[in-house]
C-alpha cells in the first residue's frame, strides 16, 4: 500500500471529495483544505468527508493555512475554486487565481517536497466550441458578436464563410479567451501554474474539466451546476428556465469519472506540463437534459424560455478527449446512469429550496443575464 500524502484543496467539494475517496481506496494519505464555504455547504462539515481523511478547515488565499496543509505532503490536487456565474469580481480572483499564487509560492519558496501537482482547470478557458462547415474543415470561431445576441441570433456561423457550421469537439489546441469572470480566473491558474512547473521542475498538469455532476453537488448554490439548479426547480413544481433558445450544447460528465481522470494525472508522466480536456466526449442539450431530469424526478414540466441570455457564454463546447484517451482516460458512467444517481443523491437531501429565482434577479441587476431586444 502507498504511503504517500496528497492534499486535496476543496476536498469537502463535489469533486474533491471523490478524490479523496478515490485517493484512500488506492491506499494513499490524504489530507484536506477546505473552508467549507456557507454558500456551497450550508451549515458546516459536510457528512461525507472520508473518516480517514484529515480535515484542515482553512482557506487557500491564507499563507499559514496553506503551510501548515502542506507539510509533508508528496502530491497536490489543486480543487479549490470559486465557480459558477456569481456576480463578485475581486472574490473570483482572489480565491482561484491568488490562491493558487499563493500555493505554488509556498511550495517553492519554503523549497518544500511535494513532487506532482494536478490543477483543477475548466473547458470555460476556450473562446467558443469548435464547428466544421460543408466547405471547411475544423475551425475554431471568434467569441459571439453582442449584436447578434441581442437579437436572438445564438447559432455559430462558420468563421470563414458565414455559412451553417456543425459543432465538433474541441481539442486543447482551440483558442482560449473565455469571458466570463470564472474563464478568466481559470486561465490564469492554468498559465500561472504551467510557467512556474517550467521554472521549478516540479511537474503539473492542468485538467480542462468538462461539466461535472453527481452526488454532493451543492443544493444550496443557486449560481452554480445546471443539473442542481434544474433539480431544485421541478422538486418544488416550477419549471427550468433555458437560457437562449435551449438548444445549447455542453459536455457533462460524472464526477467519477473526473475523479480518475485526477488519479491518472497524479500516477503518469505523460500528461506533464499540458493542459488536458477531461470529458465524455459528447454533447447534450439543455432542453433535453431538463426533460430528462423531469422524468427521472417524476416532475416533468415544460422549461421555460423566457429570451434571456449570458454573454459571454459559450453556444456548444463538447469536449476531444484524444489526449487524456492516450495516456489511459475513459469515461465510464453513461449519462442515464450517472443523471439517476445524482437524482437519487437529491431526493436523500430531504425538502430543498428554490434559490435559482432571486439568484437570476440579482444577475439582471447586475448585468450578467440581459434580455433579448434590450427590454
Amino acid at each position: 500500500m502507498s504511503e504517500r500524502l496528497a492534499l486535496v484543496t476543496g476536498g469537502a467539494g463535489l469533486i474533491g471529495s471523490h478524490v479523496a475517496d478515490l485517493l484512500l481506496t488506492r491506499g494513499w494519505r490524504v489530507r484536506v483544505l477546505d473552508n467549507l464555504e456557507p454558500q456551497t455547504h450550508g451549515g458546516g462539515r459536510p457528512a461525507w468527508i472520508a473518516e480517514g481523511a484529515e480535515l484542515c478547515i482553512g482557506d487557500v488565499r491564507d499563507r499559514d493555512h496553506v503551510r501548515s496543509a502542506l507539510l509533508g505532503v508528496d502530491t497536490v490536487f489543486h480543487l479549490a475554486a470559486y465557480g459558477g456565474y456569481m456576480p463578485e469580481l475581486a472574490k473570483f480572483f482572489e480565491v482561484n487565481s491568488v490562491g493558487t499564487a499563493v500555493l505554488l509560492e509556498t511550495i517553492r519558496d519554503r523549497v518544500l517536497p511535494v513532487r506532482r501537482i494536478v490543477l483543477a482547470s475548466s473547458q470555460a478557458v476556450y473562446t467558443e466550441g469548435a464547428v466544421r462547415c460543408t466547405a471547411h474543415r475544423l475551425r475554431f470561431p471568434p467569441r459571439r458578436d453582442p449584436e447578434r445576441l441581442a437579437v436572438g441570433q445564438f447559432e455559430v456561423p462558420c468563421p470563414e464563410c458565414g455559412g451553417r457550421a456543425a459543432s465538433v469537439p474541441t481539442p486543447e489546441c482551440a483558442p482560449i479567451g473565455g469571458e466570463t469572470v470564472y474563464a478568466l480566473t481559470k486561465h490564469d491558474q492554468e498559465r500561472l501554474a504551467l510557467a512556474w512547473a517550467r521554472q521549478t521542475g516540479v511537474p503539473v498538469v492542468a485538467l480542462r474539466f468538462a461539466c461535472t455532476y453527481g452526488p454532493r453537488q451543492s443544493v444550496h448554490n443557486p449560481y452554480t451546476g445546471v443539473i442542481a439548479v434544474f433539480c431544485t426547480r421541478l422538486l418544488n413544481g416550477l419549471p427550468p428556465v433555458l437560457y437562449e433558445d435551449g438548444r445549447q450544447t455542453r459536455d457533462l460528465c460524472y464526477v467519477g469519472d473526473i475523479a480518475r481522470a485526477c488519479l491518472l494525472a497524479a500516477e503518469t508522466s505523460d500528461l506533464d506540463g499540458l493542459a488536458v480536456n477531461v470529458g465524455t466526449g459528447r454533447p447534450v442539450a439543455m432542453r433535453d437534459l431538463a426533460l430528462v431530469l423531469g422524468d427521472l424526478l417524476g416532475a416533468r414540466i415544460e422549461p421555460e424560455v423566457p429570451g434571456e441570455y449570458r454573454p459571454g457564454e459559450m453556444r456548444a463546447l463538447t469536449a476531444d478527449i484524444g489526449l487524456a484517451r492516450r495516456a489511459g482516460f475513459e469515461p465510464e458512467v453513461a449519462l442515464e446512469d450517472g443523471l439517476g444517481r445524482h437524482v437519487a443523491w437529491v431526493r436523500s437531501q430531504g425538502p430543498v429550496g428554490e434559490r435559482f429565482a432571486a439568484s437570476r434577479d440579482l444577475l439582471k441587476r447586475r448585468g450578467v443575464v440581459h434580455r433579448v431586444g434590450g427590454c
